[in-house]
């Protein structure tokens, strides 16, 4: 019977050393804050009510957390001297609606769980609350993250995917985050809810080579509609929708287009005319459930990187700053 009691201590001390060396588990906050994913779930749908930016704001505010330091909440530092992570250029674009959402959750968390929920699983969560809020599949959060303790604009350069990407580039970054082709193919189906500025794929239609001032990937038709929401010397703020068929709808219609050459990215289109990534870009174009099933896949992967747990990192009182 001792050696039984002793073996089970053992086991439950690995377990606990296991849990600390950076695994997440579903329901993690059962017991200490029940209502979390209710909360959460009605913050994002509140803020979802007044303005749509709110989707794909949330949803790439997590894919930005999640590739530099990893899952933790580092992207929602302010610092008074501007050299924080959301202070690089890559994420200056970044609207304000998901950092809102984000706020706004932990807030409403904290009035019924002071001090327990990290804004990192707040995020994790917020971001499959979107995709859900727009049409797309749910899946179960993986939980028990702890906010990270370090937030450096100079730490992004490098470490984001960028639209003018081939298909060797963005596999290179994904793979430097444990993330296939496959679930970069089906990461970058969230485009079908985003949104882009003009100067982000402007040499794709007005400089793209000193043969073609067109990118010949282009469909023409698609590539005049893009000069006349873009023209010349067009107002920065200006953005227009990543998906033109169905660009308030988490559906795989952003596959079909790429097939049509309508991706507004050189980083989308090339995933369909690589001849080495276009079989998938086909089947999630014909099959939305093999599109969904990859995506929920491919998000609980990218929610594991990086992630601080057991005692690093903390749990943040205000996802703004570090608690001291």
């Amino acid at each position: 019977m001792e050696v039984m009691k002793r073996a089970l201590i053992l086991f439950m001390v690995f377990m606990v050393l296991q849990r600390g060396k950076g695994q997440l588990i579903e329901n993690f906050y059962g017991n200490s804050c029940p209502n979390l994913e209710s909360i959460v779930k009605q913050e994002a749908s509140t803020k979802f009510s007044q303005t749509f930016v709110t989707i794909p704001a949330t949803l790439r505010l997590f894919f930005h957390d999640c590739f530099v330091e990893g899952c933790d909440a580092s992207i929602m530092i302010s610092s008074p001297n501007g050299d924080a992570e959301k202070d690089a250029q890559d994420n200056l674009s970044l609207a304000g609606d998901g950092f809102d959402t984000v706020i706004k959750a932990k807030q409403a968390v904290e009035r019924q769980c002071p001090g327990v929920v990290s804004c990192a699983d707040i995020l994790a969560l917020a971001a499959r609350d979107v995709v859900v809020l727009a049409g797309g599949p749910s899946w179960e959060v993986e939980l028990g993250r702890r906010d990270g303790l370090r937030s450096q604009a100079s730490r992004v350069t490098g470490n984001l995917p960028e639209p003018e990407f081939n298909l060797a580039q963005l596999n290179t970054i994904f793979a430097r985050n444990n993330l296939s082709q496959f679930d970069m193919i089906a990461l970058s189906g969230a485009h079908t809810v985003g949104f882009s500025h003009c100067d982000r794929f402007a040499n794709r239609i007005y400089s793209f080579s000193s043969s073609s001032a067109v990118d010949p990937t282009l469909d023409p038709n698609y590539a005049q509609q893009l000069m006349e929401a873009c023209p010349r010397n067009v107002d920065p703020s200006i953005a227009i929708n990543m998906d033109p068929e169905t660009p308030r709808t988490f559906d795989n219609v952003y596959y079909q287009n790429l097939v049509s050459g309508k991706g507004l990215f050189t980083a989308d289109q090339v995933l369909f005319t690589d001849s080495s990534s276009a079989s998938t870009v086909n089947d999630f174009a014909s099959n939305p459930g093999n599109f969904n099933g990859a995506f929920i896949t491919a998000m609980r992967k990218l929610g594991r990187v990086g992630v601080k747990t057991g005692n690093e990192g903390e749990i943040r009182i205000d996802c703004t700053r570090f608690n001291s």
